[in-house]
């Protein structure tokens, strides 16, 4: 499946192409992203000595209000980020399986290709080791390069725009939550959207599937192999 919205923008004159890491890089139904959602959990009912029940309602609160939970807990707890990237990324990445279609496609896109993501570099290595395209990057943008600034915040992407010398005019952005392409559209950079495959069961927020017919979405696919290859 590939939609197009109304005028969206084109791919022609796109010469850097950004792309999230998780839900974007491999498949939502594979729920990597559920084990770090319970990590998130335990960390939070482990810190503020709360039941599971309670600390997922802290958990989801500070998701939807600071971009990311860890986010809430340092400006509302104090948490350093180095104990919380540590803890909440001891997951089981065997889950993922090397995607070389996906590579391919990826190495024929003319220009720079990086990744943009609110989790660490360490997890991105194991995840991009996992799918067999460690080498199709140029760099990673993480959470600590963005100073713990998560996106969707504007800064973020204004950071990262400087620090690698990225016209967002000549750019693409995709992403698997549409609320984090809102200010790439804004700054000019044409906008995937990439959703789970209907066919498959996913564990996900229902505000986390919202935005597909969003103004600031102009391409959407549950198959990001297939698109990519599309564009080549």
């Amino acid at each position: 499946m590939t939609t197009l919205q109304k005028n969206p923008r084109a791919f022609t004159h796109i010469d850097t192409w950004v792309f999230d890491l998780d839900n974007t890089l491999y498949p939502h139904h594979v729920n990597l992203w559920q084990q770090v959602d319970a990590r998130i959990g335990e960390f939070i009912s482990a810190h503020l000595k709360i039941s599971a029940e309670q600390a997922r309602v802290i958990q989801k609160d500070y998701y939807r209000r600071y971009g990311t939970s860890m986010r809430g807990m340092m400006t509302e707890h104090g948490v350093r980020a180095d104990d919380y990237l540590a803890y909440v990324h001891q997951i089981d990445h065997s889950p993922l399986e090397p995607n070389p279609a996906m590579g391919a496609a990826i190495a024929r896109l003319p220009g720079r290709k990086l990744i943009l993501t609110n989790g660490s570099v360490d997890h991105v290595d194991k995840v991009l080791d996992r799918l067999g395209i460690a080498g199709q990057f140029e760099a990673v943008f993480d959470i600590i390069a963005a100073e713990l600034e998560p996106k969707p915040a504007p800064q973020t992407y204004q950071k990262f725009l400087r620090d690698h010398r990225v016209d967002p005019a000549t750019s693409a952005m995709f992403e698997d939550l549409a609320r984090n392409l809102v200010v790439p559209h804004e700054l000019g950079m044409t906008t995937v959207l990439v959703v789970p495959d209907g066919t498959r069961e996913v564990v996900r927020e229902d505000w986390e599937l919202e935005g597909r017919g969003a103004d600031h979405v102009d391409h959407v696919t549950d198959d990001l192999t297939g698109f990519l290859q599309g564009l080549t």
